[in-house]
């Protein structure tokens, strides 16, 4: 490992320690680089999440050396349950050479800190309680050597200095903001929000969607834009929450904490979701989708995760694109830190916005016009009632939803997902 030259000083700065930083700082520790982890709160803490991982997700932990075993609290899921149309259809996770066949359940407030530590045991330093305001910024480059941040509980001023500052610092990212990138608006935002209750159906091997969300509050019943979800945490308690896209005219008029415990209050009574049940209080939390800031890397920022807008547009999951793009810039970074000039640094980093629109353009490119048409409920509600009657037809949209294909070798579903993700425009 390259020495720090002060303990404020190292290689690379990664900025926010959820899934996207922590995975990030592990791959570049490993890699024998210098990294400081820096997390404006402390651990073990919440984060508004459906705390359900896909196998994209599964295999980024098994990358990471993560102990999943059920043993060490995790809770597998055989595949996702739909329900929708009249209709309930289960369906397994794919047999792939690529990904594992099962997913996992875990808590934010336990599964992002177990990512931290996983990355301070590789070697990344990690500051706790470090707020992190305003980039340090070269007057005759203008490129990022640093940050200004605020540590501990006495908010004691400190700076940092890296060549390199990576930006995980989550939707809000005010470290993107701070350097002039700005949210698209062409691309589409969701919301989830969701609460725990106590419940029998704590154990559930599959993770279990909603494909048609009614609002039944007033005197008529009202289709809405988005989904619904049960995951069981194998606690004791059930996950229960919404995914809503903000591409209708009801996204911005309804209070969707309010349409959350009126879905609730229409579920069986044997199920328990019920306020008595309710474990804590009803959490909401944006979902920015499809490269919503770009670009992914300028004058030595690059951004990851949520910072960056990867999460899916099909499906709302940003956890596994917030550690495969972790991954992939630090792949970049440990290449590009091993040039001799300056220029030739700069040429590799370049690489890291080709390779996110290479691995994730035409799929999000895909995903966005799945958003146009998802946005109105009645195509909703004839996809869910047509579509779930064919099993073949489900099982291709869940590879799809889900981005579950063998790159390579894969059936004729695999083959067919890949073309359309390869000729899709890569915005």
């Amino acid at each position: 490992m390259t020495e720090p030259l002060s303990e404020n000083t190292a290689d690379v700065i990664v900025v926010g320690a959820g899934p996207a930083g922590s995975t990030t700082a592990y791959h570049l520790a490993k890699s024998g680089l210098d990294v400081l982890l820096l997390e404006k709160t402390e651990f073990p803490r919440e984060k508004v999440c459906g705390d359900g991982l896909t196998p994209r997700a599964v295999k980024q932990l098994v990358a990471m050396g993560i102990d999943i075993s059920e043993e060490a609290g995790w809770l597998r899921n055989k595949g996702l349950r739909i329900i929708g149309g009249g209709t309930r259809l289960q369906l397994d996770w794919p047999d792939l050479a690529s990904f594992p066949d099962y997913g996992l359940v875990r808590k934010r407030d336990d599964f992002d800190e177990q990512l931290a530590r996983q990355a301070q045991k590789a070697g990344a330093r990690l500051f706790e309680r470090c707020n992190v305001g305003a980039p340090i910024v070269d007057e005759r480059t203008g490129r990022i050597t640093g940050v200004h941040a605020k540590l501990g509980e006495e908010k004691r001023e400190v700076t940092f200095h890296a060549p390199l500052v990576v930006a995980a610092d989550g939707n809000s990212t005010r470290l993107s903001l701070a350097m002039g990138l700005h949210r698209r608006e062409d691309r589409p935002m969701g919301v989830a929000v969701r609460t725990y209750f106590t419940s029998p159906r704590h154990e559930d091997d599959y993770l279990e969607s909603w494909l048609e969300l009614w609002d039944r509050r007033g005197p008529q019943d009202r289709l809405l834009p988005g989904y619904g979800w049960i995951f069981g945490m194998g606690d004791g308690t059930s996950n229960v929450g919404l995914g809503v896209l903000n591409t209708s005219d009801s996204f911005k008029e309804l209070d969707w904490r309010e349409v959350l415990k009126a879905w609730c209050a229409s579920m069986p009574e044997d199920w328990g979701y019920t306020p008595e049940n309710m474990t804590g209080p009803i959490r909401g939390a944006a979902l920015p989708m499809a490269f919503n800031r770009q670009p992914h890397y300028t004058r030595g920022l690059l951004l990851v995760g949520d910072a960056g807008g990867l999460v899916n547009p099909f499906n709302g999951e940003g956890i596994a694109y917030a550690m495969e793009s972790g991954q992939i810039a630090a792949d970049v970074i440990v290449q590009a830190h091993a040039r001799a000039t300056p220029s030739g640094r700069e040429l590799a980093l370049q690489r890291y916005p080709r390779v996110l629109k290479d691995t994730y353009g035409g799929y999000y490119t895909l995903g966005r016009a799945f958003v146009k048409l998802i946005g109105n409920p009645k195509v909703m509600q004839i996809a869910a009632q047509r579509g779930l009657t064919h099993p073949l037809l489900m099982k291709f949209t869940l590879k799809l939803l889900a981005n579950l294909t063998d790159p390579t070798g894969g059936d004729a579903m695999d083959r067919i997902i890949n073309g359309l993700s390869k000729v899709a425009p890569k915005a």
